[in-house]
């Protein structure tokens, strides 16, 4: 490990094959590493309390809830996840006063872990930028050939994670509409139109899933695939971060060898 000054990033020194022949040359690592962040694990034991206990409470006052129900249990875990996606179908809503407030605690609480995997996502893209300072400092001093270092940027990996979740959300569109034309039994158009209105979250309520099986995939099929949308969305920004980070490095490059000579 290395480290010039305090205020610069730590630098790891890792073999890398770099037009055939393998160097050795400092890595930026995040400053931010040993610092506390919101962690994805931390993250999934939140999903995963919000509806393991909003799942117990609502099937204790499952009698409480009215709307079409298939299985007490089942449609206890149905309900918060269209709570915690924010879809909202409004087939099964609460008919108590204790239901009521206890859906507002989980309506609150849902955007609570919304918010988190919010602030995950930012925690992600600060590290991409600093990790930007640490290759421009290590480009004032190290950098010869600027078409060299340019080159070390892995943005077709960048664009091959874009890819991947377009396509994963291809997927996913493609066996929501199968299901439900099969299962549910809405011809293409419908199916469609309930999937595009369950992935934004828009949740109108007039095409859902009603049946105890299409219960049983929406609590999975609903919870994957707006979470794939939000990393796409990631993945977007970070192709935007990508562009304009190679840019600044061939700038910096060429104004450096432009001083030097």
């Amino acid at each position: 490990m290395l480290r010039k000054c305090k205020s610069e990033p730590l630098l790891e020194y890792l073999p890398e094959e770099l037009n055939g022949n393998y160097i050795s040359h400092p890595q930026p690592i995040s400053i931010f590493h040993k610092l506390h962040r919101i962690s994805t694990l931390s993250i999934s034991i939140c999903i995963f309390l919000y509806i393991a206990i909003g799942s117990i409470s609502f099937h204790f006052l499952s009698h409480q809830i009215k709307g079409k129900k298939t299985n007490g249990f089942l449609d206890s875990i149905y309900f918060c996840i269209v709570t915690i996606t924010t879809v909202g179908y409004g087939d099964l809503v609460p008919n108590s006063v204790a239901t009521k407030l206890l859906s507002c605690v989980f309506i609150f609480s849902g955007m609570a872990i919304i918010g988190l995997l919010g602030i995950r996502g930012a925690d992600y893209l600060i590290e991409k930028q600093e990790m930007l300072l640490g290759q421009a400092m290590i480009l004032q001093e190290e950098v010869i050939n600027p078409q060299q270092f340019v080159n070390e940027f892995k943005t077709r990996i960048v664009w091959y994670k874009l890819v991947r979740e377009i396509i994963f959300l291809l997927v996913l569109i493609v066996v929501g509409i199968i299901f439900l034309n099969r299962v549910e039994k809405m011809d293409f158009v419908d199916a469609f139109y309930c999937v595009c209105s369950t992935i934004s979250t828009l949740g109108y309520g007039d095409e859902r899933f009603s049946t105890k099986a299409g219960r049983v995939f929406a609590i999975f099929w609903i919870l994957i695939s707006t979470l794939c949308l939000a990393r796409l969305f990631l993945n977007v920004v970070e192709v935007r971060i990508e562009k304009r980070r190679k840019e600044l490095v061939t700038w910096i490059v060429t104004k450096r060898l432009w001083l030097i000579s």
